[in-house]
């Protein structure tokens, strides 16, 4: 059961440029509405907006309360990992960013998050690769490596505002290559090279 969604944003330093955005000291925090998960594998694009990204990211499973916590600590705060999407009304976010105002209605809308299965945090490397297929074509693939902040400190970070509880997900960034979903679309989210989901676009 998924409780609260939390997301990283400007995580990995290629996006950030790719999108003219600097990084910041601090993670970038925002949240998503349970509203906004998408309940099978279909990706229906909204009327309000011509221009909807898409984003692949990590996605960890906090599994203990966790209220200001020290980075050495988060090992023991999360137990899993996925895959997800992150689908962004860009148009939109771009509307409002310059009117200086939050993105919730470009981030948070309905049918604009997809989360993979949840898999055991033990079973997957140390630096864990994943990547996103559009229509047989590789668009995205990164590692957790390159993550300019990593899980533990994304966990530590976001508890010393908010207490954290189990079943919240942090959805942690996402590397470049991101772009606009077209109807019909295929795509396949991967991870450690393995099929983890197959969704279309319509």
């Amino acid at each position: 059961m998924i409780n609260n969604i939390y997301c990283i944003g400007r995580n990995y330093s290629e996006h950030a440029q790719e999108l003219g955005n600097r990084v910041e000291e601090d993670p970038v925090v925002f949240s998503k509405p349970n509203s906004s998960l998408i309940v099978g594998n279909t990706i229906t694009l909204p009327t309000f907006s011509q221009d909807i990204h898409y984003e692949t990211e990590v996605v960890v499973r906090i599994s203990v309360p966790a209220y200001q916590i020290d980075v050495d600590q988060a090992e023991g705060y999360y137990d899993s990992i996925a895959v997800g999407l992150d689908l962004t009304a860009r148009d939109l976010q771009t509307e409002l960013k310059n009117k200086k105002l939050p993105w919730l209605l470009a981030k948070g809308f309905n049918g604009s998050c997809y989360v993979s299965n949840f898999f055991p945090k033990e079973t997957l490397p140390e630096s864990i690769h994943f990547a996103l297929d559009i229509n047989g074509n590789n668009v995205q693939q990164g590692d957790t490596s390159e993550m300019v902040f990593s899980i533990h400190h994304i966990i530590a970070f976001v508890s010393q505002y908010i207490a954290l509880q189990p079943g919240d997900i942090i959805f942690t960034g996402t590397p470049k290559g991101v772009g606009k979903l077209e109807l019909g679309d295929k795509l396949t989210l991967l991870l450690e090279g393995q099929t983890l989901a197959e969704l279309r676009v319509r």
